[in-house]
């Protein structure tokens, strides 16, 4: 088991002249690099950990991403913890590394940081009606991922599943602009606020505007606010954050997975 996270407890200094125990919580790396799933002895041991003290926590990202599993435990530890839990995204906060980060109270992004969404990826084999199966899975993976992000930034389900589709990049600034994030680290005043809340019909159908459909303004606007990479970029993510990624998974480990991940 490789750790990707350390704790470090600060004396900080209160307005009321008092001193408190800050508790810093470093996260760096692949979020799991041997999967939680089947592991009972690594969640306990972060969660033994998280609730061995008490007051508020400082939590610093920079990870690519890493085991859905594993982020979406981490996301539930977090969030029934009863202090404070401040995040602040120093260098990266990619895929599954992003969902841990929307457990904060308040989430700070530096101004050189980056934060990417996407939709979840799995390796699987079996016969047509499992890969089928499959498919079904990870869509509804998706959903619960979709869960993280729509309570933290109130953008309509289908907006985050559209940005999500398309992989998407933000800096801080256009995070800040869609309500990932409360603030961005070191500066004085925000030059963006968070989008207003879209107000859609709950019965409304989720619809994608096919390439031909899209204008040339949408196209400007979707490559100005964000960075957008090629498939390789993707291809390339997955190899480092899976080392078993070439065995393949079951498609009945598949389906215990997706239980792992409802919350």
């Amino acid at each position: 088991m490789k750790k990707f996270w350390n704790w470090k407890k600060k004396v900080v200094n209160l307005e009321s002249g008092q001193k408190a125990e800050e508790r810093i919580l470093f996260m760096n790396g692949v979020i799991a690099e041997d999967s939680w799933f089947d592991d009972d002895v690594t969640p306990a041991l972060f969660k033994d950990e998280l609730n061995a003290g008490t007051g508020d926590i400082t939590l610093w990202i920079n990870s690519p991403g890493g085991d859905c599993v594993a982020a979406a435990q981490i996301f539930n530890m977090l969030s029934e913890y009863p202090g404070k839990v401040t995040v602040k995204i120093d260098g990266l906060a990619a895929s599954a590394a992003s969902v841990i980060a929307m457990a904060g109270t308040e989430v700070w992004m530096s101004p050189v940081s980056m934060m990417m969404i996407h939709n979840p990826a799995t390796v699987a084999w079996g016969d047509h009606a499992e890969m089928k199966k499959a498919m079904e899975l990870l869509d509804a993976v998706k959903e619960s991922i979709i869960n993280a992000y729509a309570e933290k930034s109130h953008l309509s389900r289908n907006k985050i599943a559209r940005l999500m589709d398309e992989e998407t990049w933000m800096n801080a600034e256009k995070a800040l602009q869609l309500g990932f994030v409360d603030g961005i680290l070191f500066s004085k005043k925000n030059p963006f606020v968070p989008e207003e809340p879209e107000k859609t019909d709950p019965d409304e159908e989720e619809t994608k505007e096919s390439p031909e459909e899209e204008t040339d303004e949408k196209k400007k606007e979707s490559t100005a606010s964000m960075l957008y990479t090629p498939s390789k970029t993707l291809d390339s993510f997955l190899q480092k954050i899976s080392a078993t990624a070439s065995k393949g998974t079951p498609i009945n480990q598949l389906d215990k997975r997706l239980e792992l991940l409802k919350y």
